[in-house]
């Protein structure tokens, strides 16, 4: 049960954050694929460095195990997340500002978000057997994680994403890596 509680506290809080950085928003998240404002793929980053940095920190204090990973497929990957991708700048949604827009009682998310939900999962539930098997096929690599497919230390990679993030963040910023939106 009290995994249930932290789970959902942990939802809360990641709902609020997601509100209060101004991503439930529409035009946050089309504004992403515009080029024009950066705030969605910071907020990510973000996001990764601090859950790869404590989940990583509770496993070396013994705190926590992690669970086995799925089974690694590229083509999968890059055709589900084409697919994804496509969807959420054509809609100006994704799943995580989608549930929080819904939580704050917003219709024009919870109508989309739920007819979004329910049309892909009936769409992959149709089309699963007949073309996900070949896709996958083609490169499976198996359950692994990037330090140890590059065979480098979960410290060191972890390191070194948050170096990158860093690094983008400042090109972002400071040397105009994000268009300037013509519309304001």
């Amino acid at each position: 049960m009290a995994n249930y509680i932290i789970t959902l506290v942990l939802g809360i809080f990641f709902g609020f954050s997601l509100n209060k950085a101004g991503l439930t928003k529409y035009h946050k998240i089309v504004n992403v694929f515009r080029f024009t404002d950066m705030a969605v793929l910071k907020f990510m980053m973000t996001a990764l460095v601090v859950s790869m940095s404590g989940l990583y920190a509770l496993r070396g204090l013994g705190l926590v195990t992690f669970p086995n990973v799925p089974a690694t497929y590229i083509v999968g990957n890059l055709v589900g997340g084409l697919i994804f991708g496509v969807g959420m700048a054509l809609s100006g949604y994704c799943p995580g500002t989608c549930a929080a827009g819904a939580g704050e009682g917003k219709m024009d998310y919870l109508i989309p978000g739920v007819l979004g939900f329910l049309t892909g999962a009936v769409l992959f539930g149709l089309t699963y057997q007949q073309v996900f098997p070949p896709i996958n096929a083609i490169a499976n690599y198996g359950n692994a994680i990037i330090p140890e497919l590059w065979n480098v230390s979960a410290f060191l990679f972890i390191t070194m994403f948050t170096l990158m993030s860093l690094l983008l963040f400042y090109l972002i910023d400071r040397v105009g890596w994000q268009r300037k939106d013509s519309h304001q």
